[in-house]
């Protein structure tokens, strides 16, 4: 998804170790790279797999309203993000509306996340109760569904595919204002 997705003028947010903008293609050398996330050892190690990139660094929750200033995105992706957040869609997906405003009008905000509304094997389904009862996930309730629910909420263009456990998405045209916060 980043080498189909990715532009020059990117964020990723949830950044954990910084792999996927560390190895993706850029259309560019010199891409403007900004890197979000609330742990600061992740945004550090996340800034060094990326250092050719001098990546401006934002530290800050997405579940919160973002930082006012911030020059837009033509991309933003989110990977591995969303289960791991506490809360039903309903309420983690504050974070599109969190991050609608950092994207521009022709941009796209794509990523990943585990969920529920597939087939587990006994090794995944032990997986998926002990990170929950664990609080590692949140994502007892999430469905490929409700994730495309919310997103249409707020973008014109979504795209949600499930592989295996996983949901795919990506979407366009953020919404001048959200025709409601009721997803999943």
């Amino acid at each position: 998804m980043y080498d189909t997705y990715v532009s020059e003028n990117h964020l990723d947010v949830g950044v954990g170790t910084g792999y996927y903008v560390a190895n993706c293609r850029f259309p560019t050398g010199s891409p403007r790279l900004g890197l979000m996330d609330v742990n600061r050892n992740s945004l550090a190690y996340a800034a060094g797999a990326a250092s050719r990139y001098e990546p401006e660094i934002y530290y800050c929750n997405v579940l919160d309203p973002l930082l006012d200033g911030v020059e837009k995105f033509h991309s933003i992706s989110m990977n591995y993000l969303l289960h791991c957040l506490p809360g039903a869609i309903a309420e983690k997906s504050v974070v599109f509306d969190n991050l609608a405003p950092l994207l521009t009008s022709d941009g796209v905000l794509f990523g990943s996340t585990v969920v529920q509304d597939c087939r587990h094997n006994a090794i995944a389904k032990w997986l998926l109760k002990a990170y929950n009862e664990r609080g590692h996930f949140h994502n007892s309730a999430d469905t490929a569904s409700g994730l495309e629910r919310a997103l249409r909420d707020r973008f014109d263009e979504v795209d949600v595919r499930r592989v295996g456990s996983v949901a795919l998405f990506c979407a366009r045209k953020p919404l001048k204002a959200a025709r409601s916060t009721n997803g999943e």
